[in-house]
């Protein structure tokens, strides 16, 4: 039997992504719930490699064109039929408007990916909600508008710091082809995207959070002897918002006695440069690059390492990061936190109680990986209350309801 069109739509940038594991982790609660979607991407995947929660979303998949001249006969055949849809005129005016303020090819691109999934969706969608307020809202919006279609949007980090303030009124304040509502991910992003639009009730906080039924329960750890190896850890992409820069310049300042060692998960467009770096530092025998890796891959070595390093910092665009739910995946697993206090990383990290927040500068960073290393029993009292904090106020469960509750509501 053909399963019947789901009402709903979900936009991503891509699918699926290794580093996008809270999307995947949505909505495959979502779909535990009852939710019923279709994924339309804006991107072809690109990692080699994908979680399992991946495989656990049945929603069907859609690719956009990614790149209008590659699919020309895909496009124009859809902007010609996107003629005949009811608000097409109202969105083409809502572009040419945009297009005047971001004379882009991404722009145009994104007006092109619209007239695709307009005219592509089943007459049974009801509405559409997309992940990430910068190039997936905007696709959303213009399709919304085209098929008359309420939308709504979820957003995260770099798509809320480095995004302009017109593009990002447009979308939050009441008006046409404004978004019916949406969610934030951390309480700093949730207060400014409250004050764009005006009403805060149009934007929710709503933590990812983790659903802990999927990771192990953590390994019973000796308590490290000062003296003893020190194995830290990294998770994140090789991106300048990551501070793996500065990390790398931190560990040259490490005492010489310190027997230490820090593997690296992730890929990231400066893989090249960071080793380059860290061979420049004269640190690179310390050094294990993993590359990209699965979730299981992930949590195995966290129940290993004795130090989990996040040194986030704000990136010259003014990207920066949210709060990383590697960081809740690290304290699942009673590993000691050593984080910044950039962005919403304080809203999980009390330092000096959860884990220790320092500076995003090179000594910084290694006087506070030296304090871990020589305070073993302080590090240990840190990943307790850490992820006695996650069980506590860190469950995905309550971010899920309220997502679904809004979701079903917008479908009406």
């Amino acid at each position: 039997m053909t399963k019947a069109p789901p009402p709903l739509g979900i936009v991503v940038k891509g699918w699926p992504r290794l580093s996008e594991t809270f999307i995947a982790q949505e909505l495959a609660a979502l779909e535990s719930k009852g939710v019923q979607f279709d994924i339309w991407s804006l991107r072809r995947p690109y990692d080699k490699k994908t979680h399992p929660l991946h495989d656990q979303v049945t929603g069907t998949i859609h690719y956009l064109p990614e790149y209008l001249h590659e699919e020309p006969l895909r496009v124009l055949g859809a902007w010609l039929k996107s003629h005949r849809l009811p608000g097409y005129f109202k969105a083409a005016g809502m572009f040419f408007k945009d297009l005047r303020r971001d004379f882009t090819r991404n722009r145009i691109r994104r007006f092109g990916q619209a007239c695709v999934m307009a005219t592509s969706l089943p007459p049974e969608t009801k509405g559409l909600y997309a992940h990430f307020l910068h190039t997936p809202a905007s696709v959303t919006r213009y399709a919304a508008v085209m098929r008359g279609l309420p939308w709504s949007f979820s957003a995260h980090a770099r798509d809320i710091w480095t995004n302009t303030e017109w593009d990002l009124s447009e979308k939050l304040k009441p008006g046409p082809g404004a978004a019916e509502w949406g969610a934030t991910c951390t309480a700093l992003g949730a207060k400014h995207l409250q004050t764009i639009a005006g009403d805060p009730s149009r934007v929710d906080l709503v933590y990812h959070g983790l659903d802990l039924t999927r990771f192990p329960e953590p390994p019973v750890r000796e308590q490290r002897t000062v003296g003893a190896p020190f194995h830290m850890l990294s998770v994140g992409r090789l991106v300048e918002k990551k501070g793996f820069d500065r990390l790398i310049e931190a560990f040259a300042l490490l005492p010489e006695d310190l027997d230490w060692h820090w593997t690296h998960i992730g890929g990231g467009a400066l893989k090249d440069e960071m080793r380059a770096h860290a061979e420049a530092a004269g640190v690179s025998k310390h050094i294990t690059w993993r590359g990209a890796c699965d979730q299981p891959e992930v949590i195995e070595a966290m129940r290993t390492a004795d130090l989990f390093v996040l040194p986030s910092r704000v990136a010259s665009d003014g990207d920066r990061d949210g709060l990383p739910n590697v960081l809740m995946e690290a304290a699942s697993q009673r590993v000691p936190l050593l984080s910044t206090s950039v962005s919403s990383i304080p809203e999980f990290i009390d330092s000096g109680v959860h884990g220790l927040l320092a500076g995003d500068d090179p000594k910084a960073l290694a006087d506070a990986m030296t304090r871990v290393a020589e305070n073993p029993a302080e590090a240990t009292r840190w990943a307790d209350a850490a992820q006695a904090r996650l069980k506590a106020d860190f469950s995905m469960h309550p971010g899920i309801a309220q997502l679904e509750k809004r979701l079903r509501t917008m479908l009406e």
